[in-house]
């Protein structure tokens, strides 16, 4: 789906630059642009975020701990 329309950009785009390491709105915008022209798509980025941040932060838990030697 198109989340910004005036960049065309793409959530699966935006999806990848937040797991790349964008963790705020500021930070996708300067990594794809996506937010820099109207603003329109902000909000749809800044739930694209929680959603990645927490789909990262229950698949990080559910990974095994190594025993400390």
């Amino acid at each position: 789906m198109i989340v910004c329309h005036c960049r065309g950009l793409s959530d699966r785009k935006i999806r990848e630059v937040i797991r790349r390491g964008a963790h705020s709105p500021r930070e996708v915008a300067i990594a794809c642009h996506a937010g820099r022209s109207c603003g329109g798509c902000i909000p749809a980025v800044r739930e694209l975020i929680k959603s990645e941040t927490t789909a990262c932060a229950t698949a990080c838990t559910d990974l095994p701990v190594a025993a400390a030697s």
